[in-house]
Parts: C-alpha cells; sequence; structure tokens
C-alpha cells in the first residue's frame, strides 16, 4: 500500500540502544523536530555500550527529550495525531523505556500507539530528505548491530537477500578500532584516521565472494593478526587497509543484490552508512551503473526519533495502530505490511 502523505503529526521514541531521542514528523516526510541525546561518553570507558547503564540513562533523559522535542516543534500533545516508539530490535530493557513512555503518552492522551520496528525505520529515514523516492530501492543497512540487503519491492514489502552470518559491520569496526587503541566508538575513530594510511598496503580478505550473505569474524581475526606480527606497521595502514576490506564487501555485494533484482536506485541506511569511504564508493557505483544513489544526511544514519515517526506514519496508514498489550521485541526482524 502507499497511502498519499497527509498532514497527521507523529512524535516519535527510540531508545532501542544508547540513543535517547524524540522527534515530531508530519506527514511522514516534513521533520518539525529531532532531538538525540548520545551515551557515548557513559559507554566509553567500557568500550561498548553496556546495558544496564543504557536503559538506566534512558528512564533520565525520555522525559527531557520528549518535552525538548515538543518545545522545538512548537507542538503540544494535543496537536498530535500519534504517539510511536521503536518495539526493537534492541536491547530489551531499553527499548521497554521508550516503549513504556510512548504507551503512557498515548494513553493520557488518547491517541493512537504505533510499534515500529528499528530495521524498518531505517528505511523510512530516506523519505524524510527525499519525499519523492519510489522504490523498488536496493538497501543496504549497515550499522553496530545490523548488516542486511534489503530489496525493498513497494512500501511494507521487503526482501532481504543478504545478511551477516556473524559480526555487523559497525561490531567489526568498533572491535578493530579497540585492538588498535582507537577508542569507541570505532567506525568514527577508523575513519578520521583511514585517509592518512595506505588501503592498499595490507591484503586483508574480503570474505564470501560470490555470495549474497556478509562476514566480518575472519577479517576482524586477520587485522589482530597482521597488527601482533607486523607491529611496526603504520595504524593508519591498518586502518585504511581494514576499512577498504570491509567497504569492497558492503559495496560489491550490494550491487549485486541491485542487479539481481533490477533496481535501478541506490540507498544506505544505518550508522555505518555515515562512513565516508563507502559513502563515496557508493555513489561512484551509481555513477558507474546508471543507477541513482541516495545516502541519507549522517543525523539520518545514526539512531534518531524522526525516523521511528516516518515509519509510524506509514504503518498507521497501512495497517492501523498498535494494540497497548503489544510487546517489545528485542530479535525483531524486518516487518511487512499484510
Amino acid at each position: 500500500m502507499t497511502p498519499d502523505a497527509g498532514p497527521a503529526t507523529i512524535l516519535g521514541v527510540e531508545t532501542s540502544c544508547d540513543e535517547t531521542a524524540a522527534a515530531v514528523v508530519v506527514g511522514g516526510r516534513s521533520v518539525r523536530s529531532s532531538i538525540v541525546s548520545s551515551q557515548v561518553d557513559l559507554h566509553a570507558r567500557f568500550g561498548g555500550v553496556v546495558p544496564e547503564i543504557a536503559s538506566r540513562a534512558h528512564v533520565e533523559l525520555i522525559g527531557p527529550v520528549v518535552a525538548e522535542a515538543l518545545a522545538a516543534a512548537s507542538t503540544g500533545l494535543h496537536d498530535l495525531d500519534a504517539i510511536a516508539a521503536c518495539r526493537g530490535p534492541g536491547l530489551a530493557g531499553a527499548l521497554l523505556v521508550g516503549v513504556s513512555a510512548a504507551k503512557a503518552l498515548a494513553l493520557v492522551t488518547g491517541l493512537p500507539y504505533v510499534g515500529v520496528n528499528h530495521l524498518e525505520a531505517h528505511l523510512y529515514a530516506a523519505w524524510l530528505e527525499e519525499p519523492d523516492l519510489e522504490p523498488p530501492l536496493a538497501v543496504l543497512l549497515v550499522s553496530g548491530g545490523h548488516t542486511l540487503l534489503v530489496i525493498m519491492e513497494a512500501h511494507g514489502r521487503y526482501r532481504v537477500v543478504g545478511q551477516t552470518v556473524d559480526d555487523a559491520a559497525g561490531e567489526a569496526f568498533d572491535k578493530v578500532a579497540r585492538f588498535l587503541g582507537l577508542g569507541y566508538p570505532g567506525g568514527p575513530a577508523i575513519d578520521r584516521l583511514a585517509p592518512d594510511g595506505d588501503p592498499e598496503a595490507i591484503r586483508f580478505p574480503r570474505a564470501m565472494p560470490g555470495e549474497p550473505n556478509f562476514s566480518f569474524s575472519g577479517l576482524k581475526t586477520a587485522v589482530v593478526n597482521h597488527a601482533r606480527q607486523h607491529p611496526d606497521t603504520p595504524v593508519a595502514d591498518v586502518a585504511a587497509s581494514f576499512q577498504a576490506a570491509v567497504v569492497d564487501q558492503l559495496v560489491d555485494k550490494l550491487a549485486a543484490a541491485a542487479d539481481g533484482a533490477g533496481a535501478p536506485t541506490l540507498v544506505l541506511g544505518g550508522g555505518v552508512a555515515a562512513n565516508s569511504a563507502l559513502r563515496a564508493r557508493v555513489g561512484t557505483l551509481g555513477a558507474a551503473t546508471g543507477r541513482d544513489v541516495f545516502l541519507p544526511a549522517p543525523a539520518f544514519c545514526t539512531d534518531n526519533a524522526a525516523m521511528i515517526a516516518a515509519a509510524a506514519w506509514w504503518r498507521l496508514e497501512a495497517v492501523g495502530p498498535t494494540p497497548l498489550d503489544d510487546g517489545v521485541d528485542p530479535t525483531a526482524g524486518l516487518g511487512v505490511v499484510a
């Protein structure tokens, strides 16, 4: 189903991992406000997200963040048409904070509640900046927790054609950065350092060539082994060569998926979509194959609530509100509208 854009105003809430976010979006496309409170400083000394710390921070931040989003949009609760929250996948305790807050607001206001799949929301982030985007799309969703190749055949109709069999790409960035002493989060740290190195200095493996699925665990091990065996190798060369291996695997499989589906448009989504080398290579791929390319702004690559509200608008139009007794689903896959 492809609904016509309307004026419905939705408050979205996102607490799936370590970002507490709220946003007001009109008609699934027009962002009136998008507030994100990051917990990076809380988790940096641990080298990754600590679920209990994340959940406690969400409890403290959710009220002020929602209030700020409403104020920034010059919108009151009485101006809203629905309340939405991410219901999964993600950290169970973190998800419960956002879903509980959204349901409480829905009960108080009598407004519909919409539970949103986090992966689907990353797909709909594209419409926040490119309202006229039309399926079919070949979408690479790549983040700290997920690496998926999705053919979006129509609104609400998705076909997953490839996924990681072990580590997600973003997880590999974090692990390699931690080993190299570059800090957390690893993706931005490697992206900053890589231009100072030689991406061809070390030929790290590109896993599973010719197959649609991804694997990054062996690549991570190869980096560790090389660094231990060749301690004098410049860290920038290791970072650049590792990043090149990740990007090669991602782009080669995206190209094959787009060819197989006959998709005329390439789209990136997820936190790793902010990586400068990946963005450049996908842009080059589009130019070389005559395909349109959509690269979201970095603010809409990482977790945010505007994408939750955008996906909620499409869900509300297609299947209606979510029952209030619907829970969270930490391991949810990509949902499909019936």
